[in-house]
């Protein structure tokens, strides 16, 4: 109502918000006397205040004077930079996401995960704690925001509720995407579980692929699968998520950008009718003579590759060492897969996680790699 009155200025990061700036400021308004020293000094305080935290925003609204002349602010609002929290522990905040409501046990777990591994996002919220099974949920898994909230619409316009809300994206490793699976399936029954982005990413789609695989393999998923991998490497994508058919009791459908996400949910809403189910086959590992021969190292985030070498003297493809994305692999003189970089140097961040020394191995190799993701505090969340 009044524009004349509104002051601006912007501040020098370097020097900060002097206190002759910020009276100047207060003066530009037309405010003078005591009270502008005093509405100065309070605009000095709380740009220092939002230095001191990071805060990405810090708002007082609205300022009072009582009656003695004091200021007061009867409401402020500060804003840390969600990526500044691990500097604050002083504030007491547990979880650096904005919930109008405390978090759950899980969103505190899949938070753990991204707090520790700087790699891309991982983005969870659990929709409905402790639902019951057979209500029309989905498990919802997207990659970047807009084409994420523009699946989710197209899941629910086949009528299904959503257990969760899931982005990994940013080029998320194939190692994040497989602990944000783990959680999405810990939430409780669900009909199907769908994954579907922007279709348009510019990351490599297999190591999502590779990450989803690992994922539901080891729990041999019972439920249909639908994912839309769309961007950057989608065919070869589509096909590591399809090597799932036959080995978990669920079919498993991968789409690319081409197909709508309403096709794609149309597609999974078809698959939870029909109710399919196969019996998934066993894997036997090869007969070896003599003790395991186990060759291990670390990554980043606290995972274990292991390489049983008894196992992969058996194989002839090497795909492990092929397909191994940072390249760390290579066979030693008697054919078998080891480092070519130092433990050290893997477990720094050398070792991306890619999961390709396990998943391509177990369906394309002799079946000698593993790769060992906990996920802190998920068993002793099942185990209740």
């Amino acid at each position: 109502a009044h524009p004349d009155k509104v002051a601006r200025m912007h501040v020098d990061v370097g020097t900060g918000l002097l206190d002759f700036q910020a009276r100047d400021l207060v003066r530009r308004t037309g405010i003078g006397g005591q009270l502008q020293v005093d509405l100065g000094s309070v605009l000095v305080n709380l740009y220092k205040l939002a230095q001191q935290y990071d805060a990405r925003a810090a708002e007082i609204n609205p300022l009072v004077q009582l009656s003695d002349g004091k200021l007061l602010a009867a409401d402020c609002r500060v804003t840390v930079d969600d990526y500044g929290i691990f500097r604050h522990k002083d504030l007491g905040i547990e979880i650096a996401r904005e919930y109008d409501r405390p978090p759950t046990a899980l969103e505190k777990i899949a938070y753990k995960v991204e707090a520790n591994d700087y790699r891309g996002t991982f983005y969870f919220i659990q929709m409905a704690e402790g639902f019951e099974g057979g209500q029309g949920y989905v498990g919802f898994h997207g990659a970047g925001g807009g084409g994420s909230m523009m699946s989710m619409d197209a899941i629910m316009r086949q009528g299904y509720k959503l257990a969760t809300f899931v982005d990994t994206s940013g080029n998320t490793p194939a190692s994040k995407v497989y602990r944000a699976a783990g959680i999405v399936l810990a939430t409780g029954p669900i009909d199907g579980y769908f994954g579907s982005g922007s279709g348009v990413a510019s990351q490599e789609q297999f190591h999502s692929a590779r990450g989803l695989v690992k994922a539901f393999l080891e729990q041999q998923i019972d439920v249909p699968v639908v994912v839309r991998l769309g961007g950057n490497s989608e065919d070869r994508a589509v096909e590591i998520l399809e090597w799932l058919n036959g080995w978990v009791p669920a079919p498993v459908e991968g789409y690319k950008k081409d197909n709508p996400p309403d096709y794609c949910a149309a597609r999974l809403h078809a698959l939870i009718q029909e109710g399919t189910r196969v019996e998934p086959q066993n894997k036997a590992r090869p007969q070896v003579v003599g003790e395991p021969r186990l060759y291990q190292f670390q990554t980043v985030t606290g995972g274990t590759v292991t390489f049983d070498h008894a196992v992969c003297a058996t194989c002839d493809s090497k795909v492990c060492v092929q397909e191994c994305a940072p390249k760390i692999l290579a066979c030693n003189e008697e054919g078998l897969p080891v480092l070519n970089i130092s433990a050290e140097e893997a477990r720094k961040g050398r070792c991306s996680e890619c999961l390709a020394c396990e998943v391509d191995c177990f369906f394309h190799g002799a079946g000698g790699g593993q790769v060992l993701l906990p996920i802190p505090g998920l068993d002793e969340y099942l185990a209740v």
